[in-house]
Protein backbone atom coordinates (compact mmCIF):
# COMPACT_ATOMS: atom_id res chain seq x y z
CA UNK A 1 0.00 0.00 0.00
CA UNK A 2 1.54 3.29 -1.13
CA UNK A 3 -1.38 5.59 -0.35
CA UNK A 4 -4.09 5.60 2.29
CA UNK A 5 -7.22 7.76 2.03
CA UNK A 6 -9.33 8.41 5.13
CA UNK A 7 -12.29 10.49 6.13
CA UNK A 8 -10.68 13.56 7.68
CA UNK A 9 -9.78 12.61 11.26
CA UNK A 10 -10.35 14.56 14.47
CA UNK A 11 -8.03 15.12 17.42
CA UNK A 12 -9.96 14.54 20.63
CA UNK A 13 -7.21 15.89 22.92
CA UNK A 14 -5.02 18.87 21.98
CA UNK A 15 -3.05 21.69 23.62
CA UNK A 16 -2.80 24.89 21.60
CA UNK A 17 -1.63 27.40 24.23
CA UNK A 18 -2.49 31.01 23.36
CA UNK A 19 -1.17 34.13 21.66
CA UNK A 20 1.88 33.82 19.42
CA UNK A 21 2.59 30.27 20.59
CA UNK A 22 -0.90 29.19 19.49
CA UNK A 23 -0.49 30.91 16.14
CA UNK A 24 2.84 29.08 15.66
CA UNK A 25 1.36 25.58 16.06
CA UNK A 26 -2.30 25.79 14.98
CA UNK A 27 -1.63 25.22 11.29
CA UNK A 28 -0.15 21.76 11.83
CA UNK A 29 -3.39 20.50 13.40
CA UNK A 30 -5.72 22.39 11.05
CA UNK A 31 -4.01 20.82 8.01
CA UNK A 32 -4.75 17.29 9.23
CA UNK A 33 -7.81 17.33 11.45
CA UNK A 34 -11.34 18.60 10.99
CA UNK A 35 -11.90 19.25 14.69
CA UNK A 36 -9.95 19.14 17.92
CA UNK A 37 -10.90 19.14 21.59
CA UNK A 38 -8.86 22.04 22.93
CA UNK A 39 -7.58 21.75 26.47
CA UNK A 40 -8.38 24.57 28.94
CA UNK A 41 -5.15 24.60 31.00
CA UNK A 42 -4.03 28.09 30.08
CA UNK A 43 -2.74 30.54 32.66
CA UNK A 44 -5.21 31.47 34.05
CA UNK A 45 -7.31 28.41 33.21
CA UNK A 46 -10.46 28.54 31.08
CA UNK A 47 -13.10 27.93 33.75
CA UNK A 48 -16.20 29.65 32.29
CA UNK A 49 -18.17 29.51 29.08
CA UNK A 50 -17.47 33.19 28.44
CA UNK A 51 -13.73 32.56 28.70
CA UNK A 52 -14.04 29.56 26.36
CA UNK A 53 -15.95 31.71 23.85
CA UNK A 54 -13.17 34.32 23.85
CA UNK A 55 -10.46 31.65 23.51
CA UNK A 56 -12.34 30.03 20.64
CA UNK A 57 -12.59 33.36 18.84
CA UNK A 58 -8.83 33.84 19.15
CA UNK A 59 -8.25 30.38 17.65
CA UNK A 60 -10.63 31.02 14.76
CA UNK A 61 -9.02 34.40 14.06
CA UNK A 62 -5.63 32.69 13.73
CA UNK A 63 -6.80 30.25 11.04
CA UNK A 64 -6.04 30.96 7.37
CA UNK A 65 -9.03 32.19 5.32
CA UNK A 66 -11.28 29.36 4.17
CA UNK A 67 -9.96 26.81 6.67
CA UNK A 68 -12.79 24.64 7.95
CA UNK A 69 -11.10 23.54 11.17
CA UNK A 70 -13.41 23.64 14.21
CA UNK A 71 -12.09 23.99 17.78
CA UNK A 72 -14.22 22.15 20.35
CA UNK A 73 -13.82 23.89 23.68
CA UNK A 74 -13.53 22.49 27.19
CA UNK A 75 -13.85 24.03 30.63
CA UNK A 76 -11.39 23.46 33.46
CA UNK A 77 -13.15 21.75 36.35
CA UNK A 78 -12.34 23.02 39.84
CA UNK A 79 -13.55 22.26 43.35
CA UNK A 80 -15.72 25.39 43.07
CA UNK A 81 -17.26 25.01 39.60
CA UNK A 82 -21.00 25.74 40.00
CA UNK A 83 -23.62 23.48 38.39
CA UNK A 84 -25.02 26.54 36.63
CA UNK A 85 -21.83 26.67 34.53
CA UNK A 86 -22.79 23.27 33.12
CA UNK A 87 -26.06 24.77 31.88
CA UNK A 88 -24.23 27.64 30.21
CA UNK A 89 -21.71 25.27 28.64
CA UNK A 90 -24.40 22.91 27.33
CA UNK A 91 -26.36 25.80 25.81
CA UNK A 92 -23.30 27.35 24.15
CA UNK A 93 -23.05 25.00 21.20
CA UNK A 94 -19.24 25.09 21.30
CA UNK A 95 -18.25 23.63 24.70
CA UNK A 96 -18.05 19.85 24.45
CA UNK A 97 -16.95 18.94 27.96
CA UNK A 98 -15.26 19.65 31.28
CA UNK A 99 -11.68 18.57 31.96
CA UNK A 100 -10.82 17.03 35.32
CA UNK A 101 -7.18 17.61 36.24
CA UNK A 102 -6.15 16.27 39.63
CA UNK A 103 -4.50 19.25 41.29
CA UNK A 104 -0.78 19.23 40.49
CA UNK A 105 -0.92 16.27 38.09
CA UNK A 106 0.52 17.97 35.00
CA UNK A 107 1.26 21.29 33.26
CA UNK A 108 -0.86 24.18 34.61
CA UNK A 109 -2.98 21.90 36.80
CA UNK A 110 -2.45 23.67 40.12
CA UNK A 111 -6.07 24.88 40.17
CA UNK A 112 -7.40 21.39 39.50
CA UNK A 113 -9.64 19.12 41.54
CA UNK A 114 -8.42 18.04 44.98
CA UNK A 115 -11.04 15.27 45.35
CA UNK A 116 -13.50 14.26 42.60
CA UNK A 117 -16.28 13.89 45.19
CA UNK A 118 -16.19 17.66 45.66
CA UNK A 119 -17.56 17.88 42.12
CA UNK A 120 -20.50 15.50 42.52
CA UNK A 121 -23.16 18.19 42.05
CA UNK A 122 -21.50 19.35 38.84
CA UNK A 123 -21.05 15.79 37.58
CA UNK A 124 -24.70 15.05 38.25
CA UNK A 125 -25.74 18.04 36.16
CA UNK A 126 -23.33 17.03 33.39
CA UNK A 127 -24.90 13.57 33.31
CA UNK A 128 -28.37 15.12 33.06
CA UNK A 129 -27.37 17.35 30.13
CA UNK A 130 -25.12 14.91 28.28
CA UNK A 131 -21.93 16.93 28.78
CA UNK A 132 -18.76 14.85 28.55
CA UNK A 133 -16.20 14.57 31.36
CA UNK A 134 -12.60 14.34 30.16
CA UNK A 135 -10.31 12.90 32.84
CA UNK A 136 -6.56 13.11 33.37
CA UNK A 137 -6.35 9.86 35.29
CA UNK A 138 -3.48 9.97 37.75
CA UNK A 139 -3.23 10.39 41.49
CA UNK A 140 -0.73 12.92 42.80
CA UNK A 141 0.00 11.14 46.08
CA UNK A 142 3.81 11.21 46.45
CA UNK A 143 3.66 7.83 48.17
CA UNK A 144 2.48 6.22 44.92
CA UNK A 145 5.16 5.27 42.40
CA UNK A 146 4.93 7.45 39.29
CA UNK A 147 4.46 4.37 37.10
CA UNK A 148 1.50 3.20 39.20
CA UNK A 149 -0.44 6.46 39.47
CA UNK A 150 -2.88 5.65 36.69
CA UNK A 151 -3.87 2.35 38.30
CA UNK A 152 -4.22 4.05 41.68
CA UNK A 153 -6.52 6.67 40.14
CA UNK A 154 -8.73 3.95 38.68
CA UNK A 155 -8.96 2.19 42.02
CA UNK A 156 -9.36 5.26 44.24
CA UNK A 157 -11.48 7.55 42.06
CA UNK A 158 -12.52 6.56 38.56
CA UNK A 159 -14.28 3.28 39.32
CA UNK A 160 -16.43 4.96 41.94
CA UNK A 161 -17.14 8.00 39.79
CA UNK A 162 -18.32 5.87 36.87
CA UNK A 163 -20.56 3.88 39.22
CA UNK A 164 -22.02 6.96 40.99
CA UNK A 165 -23.06 8.57 37.71
CA UNK A 166 -24.21 5.71 35.46
CA UNK A 167 -25.26 7.99 32.57
CA UNK A 168 -22.25 10.34 32.62
CA UNK A 169 -20.12 10.14 29.48
CA UNK A 170 -16.46 9.82 30.49
CA UNK A 171 -13.33 9.94 28.37
CA UNK A 172 -10.28 8.53 30.12
CA UNK A 173 -7.65 10.69 28.45
CA UNK A 174 -4.25 9.53 27.13
CA UNK A 175 -4.33 6.12 28.78
CA UNK A 176 -0.91 4.54 29.29
CA UNK A 177 -1.31 1.11 30.89
CA UNK A 178 -2.85 -2.29 30.30
CA UNK A 179 -4.85 -1.64 33.50
CA UNK A 180 -6.54 1.34 31.83
CA UNK A 181 -7.29 -0.70 28.70
CA UNK A 182 -8.87 -3.40 30.86
CA UNK A 183 -10.87 -0.80 32.80
CA UNK A 184 -12.38 0.72 29.67
CA UNK A 185 -13.14 -2.67 28.15
CA UNK A 186 -14.84 -3.77 31.35
CA UNK A 187 -16.80 -0.57 31.93
CA UNK A 188 -20.40 0.32 31.24
CA UNK A 189 -21.55 2.08 28.09
CA UNK A 190 -20.48 5.71 27.94
CA UNK A 191 -16.85 5.18 29.00
CA UNK A 192 -14.15 5.63 26.36
CA UNK A 193 -10.46 6.49 26.10
CA UNK A 194 -8.04 8.43 23.93
CA UNK A 195 -4.57 7.19 23.00
CA UNK A 196 -1.54 9.28 22.02
CA UNK A 197 1.05 8.52 19.32
CA UNK A 198 3.92 8.52 21.81
CA UNK A 199 2.30 5.90 24.02
CA UNK A 200 1.67 3.69 20.98
CA UNK A 201 5.21 4.06 19.61
CA UNK A 202 7.46 4.33 22.70
CA UNK A 203 7.99 2.66 26.03
CA UNK A 204 9.79 4.11 29.04
CA UNK A 205 13.20 3.04 27.73
CA UNK A 206 12.87 5.94 25.28
CA UNK A 207 13.41 8.34 28.19
CA UNK A 208 16.98 7.09 28.59
CA UNK A 209 18.26 6.29 25.09
CA UNK A 210 21.92 7.33 25.22
CA UNK A 211 21.18 9.75 28.05
CA UNK A 212 18.21 11.60 29.53
CA UNK A 213 15.73 12.53 26.77
CA UNK A 214 13.64 15.51 27.95
CA UNK A 215 11.65 15.65 24.71
CA UNK A 216 10.28 12.17 25.44
CA UNK A 217 8.99 13.31 28.84
CA UNK A 218 5.23 13.62 29.10
CA UNK A 219 2.54 13.04 31.70
CA UNK A 220 1.31 10.45 32.17
CA UNK A 221 4.86 9.21 31.74
CA UNK A 222 5.72 6.48 29.22
CA UNK A 223 5.24 3.01 30.66
CA UNK A 224 6.47 -0.57 30.21
CA UNK A 225 6.63 -2.41 26.88
CA UNK A 226 3.76 -4.68 27.90
CA UNK A 227 1.65 -1.57 28.44
CA UNK A 228 2.56 -0.20 25.02
CA UNK A 229 1.56 -3.51 23.46
CA UNK A 230 -1.79 -3.42 25.27
CA UNK A 231 -2.45 0.13 24.10
CA UNK A 232 -1.57 -0.72 20.51
CA UNK A 233 -3.84 -3.73 20.68
CA UNK A 234 -6.73 -1.59 21.91
CA UNK A 235 -6.18 1.13 19.31
CA UNK A 236 -6.05 -1.32 16.41
CA UNK A 237 -8.86 -3.60 17.62
CA UNK A 238 -11.73 -1.71 16.00
CA UNK A 239 -13.34 -1.25 19.44
CA UNK A 240 -15.24 2.09 19.20
CA UNK A 241 -14.42 2.96 22.81
CA UNK A 242 -10.83 3.82 21.80
CA UNK A 243 -10.04 6.80 19.61
CA UNK A 244 -7.39 9.33 18.64
CA UNK A 245 -6.19 12.08 20.97
CA UNK A 246 -2.67 13.31 20.32
CA UNK A 247 -2.19 15.28 23.55
CA UNK A 248 0.24 17.33 21.45
CA UNK A 249 1.69 19.87 23.87
CA UNK A 250 4.00 22.67 22.71
CA UNK A 251 6.75 23.87 25.05
CA UNK A 252 9.58 26.21 24.16
CA UNK A 253 12.86 24.33 23.86
CA UNK A 254 14.45 25.92 26.91
CA UNK A 255 11.52 24.92 29.14
CA UNK A 256 12.03 21.28 28.15
CA UNK A 257 15.84 21.26 28.33
CA UNK A 258 15.91 22.59 31.89
CA UNK A 259 16.78 21.47 35.40
CA UNK A 260 13.04 20.94 35.94
CA UNK A 261 11.73 20.39 32.44
CA UNK A 262 8.08 20.64 31.39
CA UNK A 263 6.00 17.58 30.57
CA UNK A 264 4.63 17.34 27.04
CA UNK A 265 5.42 16.01 23.56
CA UNK A 266 4.77 18.11 20.46
CA UNK A 267 3.46 15.69 17.83
CA UNK A 268 1.20 18.01 15.80
CA UNK A 269 3.55 18.30 12.76
CA UNK A 270 2.83 14.62 12.01
CA UNK A 271 -0.31 14.19 14.08
CA UNK A 272 -1.88 11.55 11.85
CA UNK A 273 1.30 10.20 10.25
CA UNK A 274 2.58 8.84 13.57
CA UNK A 275 -0.60 6.83 14.02
CA UNK A 276 -0.29 5.41 10.51
CA UNK A 277 3.16 4.18 11.44
CA UNK A 278 1.91 2.54 14.64
CA UNK A 279 -1.04 0.88 12.90
CA UNK A 280 1.19 -0.36 10.10
CA UNK A 281 3.54 -1.86 12.69
CA UNK A 282 0.56 -3.80 14.04
CA UNK A 283 -0.60 -4.87 10.56
CA UNK A 284 -3.82 -2.93 11.06
CA UNK A 285 -3.88 0.02 8.65
CA UNK A 286 -7.44 -1.02 7.77
CA UNK A 287 -8.50 -0.05 11.31
CA UNK A 288 -6.99 3.45 11.24
CA UNK A 289 -10.01 5.23 9.78
CA UNK A 290 -12.32 3.97 12.51
CA UNK A 291 -9.90 4.95 15.26
CA UNK A 292 -9.03 8.35 13.76
CA UNK A 293 -12.19 9.46 11.98
CA UNK A 294 -15.26 7.61 13.25
CA UNK A 295 -15.17 6.48 16.88
CA UNK A 296 -14.60 9.85 18.52
CA UNK A 297 -17.27 11.65 16.52
CA UNK A 298 -19.76 8.89 17.29
CA UNK A 299 -18.96 8.98 21.02
CA UNK A 300 -19.39 12.76 21.21
CA UNK A 301 -22.59 12.60 19.15
CA UNK A 302 -21.19 14.74 16.34
CA UNK A 303 -21.44 14.19 12.59
CA UNK A 304 -18.52 12.47 10.94
CA UNK A 305 -16.41 14.64 8.66
CA UNK A 306 -17.24 14.37 4.97
CA UNK A 307 -14.01 15.39 3.30
CA UNK A 308 -10.95 13.17 3.08
CA UNK A 309 -7.21 13.25 3.51
CA UNK A 310 -4.60 11.09 1.84
CA UNK A 311 -1.40 9.77 3.37
CA UNK A 312 1.32 8.65 0.98
CA UNK A 313 4.18 6.29 1.66
CA UNK A 314 7.11 8.66 1.37
CA UNK A 315 10.15 8.96 3.63
CA UNK A 316 10.77 12.42 5.07
CA UNK A 317 12.74 13.88 7.93
CA UNK A 318 11.14 15.76 10.80
CA UNK A 319 12.90 19.13 11.27
CA UNK A 320 15.22 19.32 14.28
CA UNK A 321 13.40 22.43 15.51
CA UNK A 322 10.41 24.53 14.50
CA UNK A 323 9.49 28.15 15.35
CA UNK A 324 7.43 28.80 18.48
CA UNK A 325 6.57 32.46 19.03
CA UNK A 326 9.95 34.15 19.63
CA UNK A 327 11.75 30.86 20.32
CA UNK A 328 11.82 27.31 19.03
CA UNK A 329 10.31 23.94 19.76
CA UNK A 330 11.65 20.42 19.33
CA UNK A 331 8.97 18.19 17.77
CA UNK A 332 8.44 14.50 18.36
CA UNK A 333 11.09 12.52 16.45
CA UNK A 334 13.10 15.64 15.69
CA UNK A 335 15.67 14.92 12.98
CA UNK A 336 14.26 11.43 12.53
CA UNK A 337 12.71 9.59 9.63
CA UNK A 338 8.96 9.18 9.08
CA UNK A 339 7.48 6.72 6.59
CA UNK A 340 4.12 8.40 5.87
CA UNK A 341 3.44 11.95 4.69
CA UNK A 342 0.22 13.95 4.43
CA UNK A 343 -0.50 14.60 0.75
CA UNK A 344 -1.24 18.21 -0.25
CA UNK A 345 -4.92 19.13 -0.26
CA UNK A 346 -6.54 17.93 -3.47
CA UNK A 347 -3.86 15.35 -4.25
CA UNK A 348 -5.01 11.90 -5.20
Amino acid sequence: MNALTLLRPDDWHLHLRDGEAMRSVLGFTAARFGRAVVMPNLKPPVTTTDQARAYRERILAALPPGCGFEPLMTLYLTDNTPPAEVDRAAASGFVCGFKLYPAGATTHSDAGVTDPRRCDAVLERMAELGVVLQVHGEVTDPAVDVFDRELAFIERHLSGLVARFPTLKVVFEHITTRHAVDFVRGSRAGVAATLTPQHLLLNRNALFEGGLRPHHYCLPVLKRERDREALLGAATSGDPRFFLGTDSAPHERGSKEAACGCAGIFSAPAGIEFYAEAFEEAGALHQLEGFASLHGADFYGLPRNRDRITLVREDWTMPATLPLADGSIVPFRAGGLLRWRLAPAGAA
